[in-house]
């Protein structure tokens, strides 16, 4: 049996969940999600705990156990605590401010790149000094969502990846850039 899909999930007081087939439900203080779950798992949902069933040994049955399970369990705790990711911006002179829903980014581009987020995620931003590149912005990206919060920073840290030789470019927040030598005279 999956040590990860036996394990029960506890359910917070402020949480709702609904079972309506295999469709799953969790509201909460931050807000709702909805999933459709598998057909090949059933789910079990009680007072203040939901517990994840599979229904055979097969190999298909023990990693969707696992990974149901988890899943579930990152919608409890999206409603009730939410997730974000922060990234930082090393560049001189790059840029990034949120107008309106929208985060708009300077960053080295000929046009101002400008993300839309998906509904439940925001953005904010802030500037901290930090030395070769003077004041970088530091980018926050929060929601209840996790699946979309990840998204949502992996299409930011993908506008300008870091680059290996000057260590310029969007990456996250204690993100190890690995670095390489440039070239060398004769």
């Amino acid at each position: 049996m999956s040590r990860i899909g036996k394990k029960p999930i506890v359910v917070p007081p402020k949480v709702d969940v609904h079972l309506n087939g295999q469709t799953i439900v969790v509201s909460g203080p931050k807000g709702t999600l909805t999933r459709v779950l598998h057909a090949e798992v059933r789910v079990v949902v009680e007072q203040s705990e939901i517990r994840v069933e599979r229904i055979s040994d097969r190999p298909l049955h023990k990693s969707l156990h696992g990974v149901t399970r988890t899943i579930i369990a990152n919608m409890v705790e999206g409603v009730t605590k939410g997730y974000e990711k922060k990234l930082q911006a090393a560049g001189v002179g790059w840029r990034a401010n949120v107008q309106g829903k929208k985060l708009v980014l300077t960053v080295g581009y000929s046009h101002p790149v400008e993300i839309e987020p998906p509904q439940g995620v925001e953005f904010k931003t802030e500037v901290v000094a930090k030395p070769p590149f003077g004041n970088i912005p530091l980018i926050t990206v929060s929601g209840y969502n996790k699946e979309d919060v990840g998204q949502t920073a992996a299409t930011i840290r993908n506008v300008r990846p870091p680059e290996p030789y000057l260590g310029k470019g969007i990456a996250y927040v204690g993100e190890v850039i690995r670095r390489k030598a440039g070239k060398t005279s004769k």
